[in-house]
């Protein structure tokens, strides 16, 4: 799921992180937030789709897909487009933009994905991996889903500035969470997510069997320049996201035939 722009100067704990990252509170401003503001239509949307490439005929799985401006895309790319989201709200959001053209399933990341092996040829989890605390199962039922040479294609906060949000330092080797509380309308809601070192990323990766394609650390839209000057020189010159494209191995026999 894609992540808003502004959050507050100071990430405070949340009072309530039990009741964290509850989409459903707040996400017809959400969507609105992130439709056109920078870092997501000007860097972490644009970013997926360069990394994704000639999608035209292809299966994919949008895996937290929100309200849809990913799938959009992609679609209008020429995709075949599946979307996956644990927020009912944001799947009726995504309903309304999409309309007919891509099936849309109330799924939770954390469980088993109601899809058959193979089904896809590429997944995409824009933003969406630094939620859960174990990657693994994920990582195992994203990679059961893709053929043969299929690819996941994902972005995460960047360890770098995950690891500059408290002080003192955690260790950051050490897999932690940190809490903190977004702001729309003047109502504040609490997030929480989980961060990792890059080799933690990594080893979960090819732990859950995919092999490493590219890494990639994106410059911003530089049509964002006239829109967001002090923004994108902010955006184009420090860390924000980490984008990775893994792959599935081509089966023995070396076919990477669709099922």
């Amino acid at each position: 799921m894609e992540r808003v722009t502004d959050v507050p100067e100071a990430f405070a704990q949340s009072a309530d992180p039990a009741r964290a990252n509850d989409y459903d509170s707040f996400a017809e401003a959400y969507s609105v937030e992130n439709e056109d503001n920078l870092v997501n239509a000007y860097y972490a949307r644009p970013a997926m789709v360069a990394l994704a490439g000639d999608v035209a005929g292809r299966r994919i799985l949008d895996a937290g897909c929100g309200s849809g401006p990913l799938s959009a895309a992609l679609r209008d790319r020429g995709a075949v487009v599946t979307g996956i989201d644990a927020s009912p709200a944001m799947l009726a959001l995504a309903r309304r933009r999409l309309g007919d053209d891509v099936a849309l399933h109330l799924a939770d990341l954390g469980e088993r994905l109601p899809f058959g092996d193979g089904v896809f040829d590429d997944v995409v989890a824009s933003l969406v991996l630094h939620y859960l605390e174990d990657w693994g199962p994920t990582l195992a039922e994203m990679r059961r889903v893709l053929r043969p040479g299929g690819r996941l294609i994902a972005s995460v906060d960047h360890p770098f500035v995950a690891y500059t949000i408290e002080d003192p330092r955690p260790d950051y080797f050490a897999t932690t969470s940190y809490s903190f509380d977004w702001t729309f309308d003047g109502r504040s809601f609490p997030m929480r997510f989980w961060r990792r070192s890059l080799q933690a990323m990594v080893d979960a990766f090819t732990t859950a069997g995919f092999r490493l394609s590219a890494i990639s650390e994106p410059q911003p839209d530089s049509a964002a320049r006239e829109l967001f000057p002090d923004g994108f020189h902010d955006l184009s010159t420090k860390a924000c996201f980490l984008f990775f494209v893994v792959e599935v191995p081509p089966s023995a026999t070396g076919s990477d035939d669709r099922s």
